[in-house]
């Protein structure tokens, strides 16, 4: 079952979150992997989720396609891919150019300087 927005293995998410090092990788191979069982049995072959147009679960997984890519990036670690993840790649690319995702989620220097800072403050707990 794929829930929370980032496949079924939402320990892995945590893990890539909170994690550094071994745990980090170990944690990104497990989302890689729940991210292509997305890819292969939720959009097989369609620009979006819902087909030609955007739908509820194309909504849930939309933080895929700009929040994540935030959080990759002060990771230092990639797991959305064109190489790994081609066509959830595409619907990521394809889901934050369309009008209205463009114009209501925050700018990314913004998710990225968030996502740099909340991870400085649960190393330091």
């Amino acid at each position: 079952m794929l829930c929370s927005g980032y496949g079924a293995n939402t320990g892995a998410f945590s893990a890539f979150y909170r994690g550094s090092g071994e745990e980090l990788e170990k944690a990104a191979t497990e989302l890689l992997e729940s991210l292509k069982i997305l890819e292969e049995q939720g959009l097989g072959d369609k620009k979006f989720f819902g087909g030609e147009s955007i739908n509820l679960v194309d909504i849930s997984y939309g933080a895929l396609g700009y929040w994540f890519a935030a959080l990759e990036e002060a990771k230092g670690v990639k797991v959305l891919e064109p190489r790994t993840l081609p066509r959830l790649h595409g619907w990521a690319k394809n889901f934050v150019e369309l009008p209205v995702v463009k114009e209501n989620i925050p700018a990314y220097d913004k998710m990225l300087a968030y996502a740099t800072d909340s991870m400085k403050m649960l190393a330091r707990n």
